[in-house]
């Protein structure tokens, strides 16, 4: 099969397009062809080796850890699903080895949810990580409330737009930095927006001149740092990029059924999964070169020439 590999640290200029052999599959796994994979930050963080002291990397490794495909295989202890089931999930090891960057991949059979016939393949794979971090975020830490007003910074990337149309559809207020490209899909989804830079707590103040109850920072490049004096006292404060005393920092925790829940959202259309860009997958190189450059809200995907 055709995969995207890394056989040691770096940046985009390490990732191979390159036939490699298809997974096996365990007793509890099944063999899932890729219909679509999505690109995280963290693909880039593990592949650079920042992150070397919390995972081991098997190299030659294939990144990604969002997948949405078609069962092609069952192990034989699996029951939940059959060949032909569409399927989507988080599939996170703390082994970095066989990821979704490819046209098949292994996958626990605990870590899939079957995907809504309704659901694209490209919300489907651009749903889990994203999904699961923003919901642990704005439901379980942060905890937000009908009338409560939240900060998010970052708030047109794949998880702050989750975050933030969460915290809306809960009655929050909901006050949101972005680059300039991101302003017009943020107002679309119910968020007051602020564009990131120069003056940044001026221009959120100029909007709210109150302290606010929570604050979920996604976007890391000191944002929060520069509001301290917006948050007041208050002990609501989360981030995926920053760390610090007073701040929780949040990760992504599978859990099958907060993605069947959020999957519902995405039919019934209270939650929109934006979608960047996608990608043939052999150009992954480049797409991880433009993920770093200020480009469309949303996520970027990756799709397998076969599943084009």
């Amino acid at each position: 099969m055709k995969a995207i590999v890394y056989k040691q640290y770096g940046g985009p200029e390490v990732l191979e397009y390159v036939d490699v052999p298809e997974p096996k599959i365990s007793q509890n796994s099944v063999l899932v062809r890729v219909k679509a994979a999505a690109m995280n930050p963290a693909d880039h963080i593990l592949q650079s080796g920042a992150a070397d002291r919390f995972t081991d990397a098997w190299f030659p490794v294939i990144p990604g850890w969002d997948v949405a495909g078609v069962v092609e295989r069952v192990g034989a202890g699996v029951t939940e699903f059959a060949p032909g089931d569409a399927v989507f999930g988080y599939i996170r090891n703390e082994i970095l080895r066989h990821g979704s960057y490819a046209e098949f991949v292994s996958v626990p059979v605990e870590t899939l949810v079957r995907k809504p016939d309704a659901m694209s393949w490209h919300a489907a794979a651009g749903l889990p990580l994203a999904g699961l971090t923003a919901f642990r975020a704005v439901i379980q830490v942060l905890a937000i409330e009908r009338g409560e007003t939240l900060l998010i910074h970052g708030a047109a990337g794949g998880v702050g737009a989750l975050a933030a149309q969460l915290a809306v559809s809960r009655g929050a207020r909901v006050i949101g930095s972005a680059s300039i490209v991101g302003q017009d899909f943020l107002a679309s989804i119910g968020v007051e927006p602020v564009v990131y830079g120069e003056g940044l707590s001026e221009k959120i103040r100029a909007i709210f001149s109150h302290e606010f109850d929570a604050v979920f920072d996604c976007a890391g490049n000191r944002a929060l740092e520069s509001s301290v004096a917006l948050i007041g006292p208050a002990t609501r404060v989360c981030s995926i990029a920053a760390g610090g005393p007073g701040i929780t920092t949040v990760f992504a925790r599978q859990s099958v059924e907060i993605l069947s829940l959020l999957a519902d959202q995405v039919v019934s259309g209270h939650l929109k999964v934006p979608i960047a860009a996608v990608w043939p997958l052999a150009a992954a190189a480049a797409a991880q070169e433009a993920l770093k450059k200020p480009h469309a809200p949303g996520k970027f995907i990756l799709v397998p020439d076969a599943a084009a």
